[in-house]
This record gives structure tokens, C-alpha cells and sequence, in this order.
């Protein structure tokens, strides 16, 4: 991930959902504030997700739909805290 002036400048993504939604909701949230992609990136993914929202998880009470949500903010908020790391040790 790429950040400039505190907005999503480029997404790499290593893994993504096999339905395709990754890539959707990635593109979405480029140029957009880094807050506001946080949020963002989970709905978008929701969106695109074509997994069967109606199958709950009896364990959890969740459909596959919110955990996909789930995965991809975490995801987005670990590579956020990924590139401060890597401007902060390369003084970029």
C-alpha cells in the first residue's frame, strides 16, 4: 500500500476473496482518506461479495457477508500500519 498526503495512493493485493470483491472494493478506496477507507473498504466488500448472505453462521450468528467485511477492513487497517512503518524506517 501506498499513502500520500494521508489518502490511499495504491493497493497490491497478495490475496484476495475468490468471488472477485477484493479487487472491486480496492479500487474503490484509492484517493480516498486513509479514515475513511477503514470504513469504507468493509462496506465495499459487502457490495461485491456474492456469497449468500441468508447463510448465517450458527456459531458466530454472522453470514459470510459480514466476515468478509471483517477480514478486509482488518487487512486494510494492518497495511495502513504497515506503510507508516516503512516511511517511518526509511524516513520517507
Amino acid at each position: 500500500m501506498e499513502i500520500a498526503d494521508g489518502k490511499i495512493g495504491r493497493i497490491t493485493i497478495l490475496r484476495g476473496a475468490p468471488c472477485g470483491a477484493t479487487w472491486e472494493a480496492a479500487a474503490r478506496v484509492i484517493g480516498m482518506a486513509v479514515e475513511e477507507a477503514a470504513v469504507r473498504i468493509g462496506l465495499e466488500t459487502q457490495l461485491f461479495c456474492t456469497a449468500d448472505p441468508s447463510g448465517w453462521d450458527p456459531i458466530h450468528g454472522k453470514s459470510p457477508v459480514h466476515f468478509a467485511d471483517k477480514i478486509h477492513t482488518a487487512a486494510l487497517k494492518r497495511a495502513v500500519e504497515n506503510a507508516g512503518d516503512f516511511l517511518r524506517s526509511n524516513k520517507v
